[in-house]
């Protein structure tokens, strides 16, 4: 885990994404991101001179297929508390209001759903499993989409719920993460989602796969770019 650790420490210390007496909720999907970003903090919080409280979160959209019960288990096996919150999102965005593009609807509920729950039980803080290439994707989304330049930062304040959202693999590519499960041996729980892969994300995706194929090494050069502030004000002004 020692490469995945790396990134992440250098994220938690440049942006003080942890600190004393923090009680963070992951938010776990039983995807590779979220269950590799699990195991992750629980090292760190085994070892980290910084005292913080640490547990699972997990939102039920209400797909049928949705296996809990290994996210359960894998939690368990980490001395992880679990917390499973049951919700009708998919009735709600799929069955009753039939939309034709359900993601965005169904991301916000999704979150918000999250975000009360941790709120309900006194956390402070919300850590997702976002990493750089989930950055340059919503970079290019935005762009598109939008017409503004908007991606994910390490760190953000929900003045509603008064929760910071933190994102340790800011640092990190997909690639190292899917390399971690099958080192590993993490557990992933399967996507039920209707849509899945019939998304704008994937469309992005696959033009950026394109363009890194095409262009040797601009997958690191757009990254940062993203963290390049500087330059980034003097373009919009």
């Amino acid at each position: 885990m020692q490469r995945i650790l790396s990134p992440m420490k250098k994220a938690i210390k440049e942006f003080q994404l942890i600190e004393e007496g923090d009680r963070i909720g992951i938010g776990v999907s039983g995807g590779k991101d979220s269950m590799v970003l699990l195991k992750a903090l629980k090292l760190y919080q085994q070892f980290s001179p910084i005292n913080f409280e640490l547990e699972a979160f997990t939102i039920d959209l209400g797909f049928e297929g949705f296996d809990t019960e290994s996210i359960k288990n894998y939690c368990e096996s980490l001395d992880v508390p679990f917390n499973l919150k049951e919700t009708h999102i998919k009735k709600v965005v799929f069955d009753i209001r039939k939309e034709k593009n359900p993601c965005s609807l169904c991301a916000n509920m999704r979150r918000g759903a999250l975000n009360s729950h941790l709120k309900d039980k006194g956390f402070n803080k919300l850590a997702l499993g976002h990493h750089s290439d989930d950055a340059i994707e919503t970079l290019f989304l935005s762009m598109l989409y939008e017409g503004r330049l908007r991606t994910l930062p390490p760190k953000s304040f929900l003045t509603r719920k008064e929760i910071y959202v933190i994102r340790p693999f800011i640092y990190l590519y997909e690639e190292e993460i899917t390399k971690a499960v099958n080192r590993e041996n993490i557990p992933i729980s399967k996507n039920p989602c209707y849509v899945d892969k019939e998304t704008k994300r994937e469309e992005i995706r696959i033009l950026l796969n394109s363009i890194y194929s095409e262009i040797p090494g601009s997958r690191k050069r757009i990254f940062r770019a993203l963290q390049n502030k500087d330059e980034l004000r003097l373009l919009l002004n």
